[in-house]
């Protein structure tokens, strides 16, 4: 699939060191329209759809930020843990800033552990961009679906 000019323009800030020290592709050397329908397949195999998972990390990170920055157990199946940054995180395709944070939710069914931001949210939630393979901060459709079953 072709990238458009303003794709191409979030790539280039999507590399390490632009935005972020470790960027937002990871190891994956796929364009971004290329990571972008490839993860889309993956959340319609799932029988997911990106908006729903966006709202269910949302309310992960809500009832997890009750723990201050120590471990909570939500709904009694996942541990989420968050931890706030000072500052915030320009989107790379220009259309926002968000709080610079991370979220951990570990799910105690099955062991499936994700890792996220506010401006990962906002990724899946705007841009179906859930990073490339071997990002810190990716949202794995196939590890999210199985966290939401």
């Amino acid at each position: 699939m072709k990238n458009t000019t303003a794709e191409i323009a979030a790539y280039e800030r999507m590399k390490p060191g632009a935005i972020t020290a470790q960027g937002f592709l990871g190891d994956d050397e796929r364009a971004l329209a290329d990571i972008i329908e490839a993860d889309l397949e993956a959340w319609r195999r799932a029988g997911v759809d990106p908006d729903d998972a966006a709202t269910f990390l949302e309310r992960l990170e809500s009832l997890g930020q009750k723990g201050l920055g120590e471990p909570t157990v939500v709904d009694g199946r996942w541990t989420v843990t968050v931890g706030d940054a000072r500052g915030r995180l320009p989107c790379p395709f220009h259309d926002g800033a968000f709080h610079k944070n991370s979220i951990e939710a570990v799910d105690g069914t099955n062991g499936a552990r994700v890792v996220y931001s506010d401006l990962s949210i906002h990724l899946l939630r705007r841009h179906r961009f859930c990073q490339g393979l071997g990002s810190p901060f990716r949202l794995d459709p196939e590890v999210v679906a199985s966290m939401m079953r």
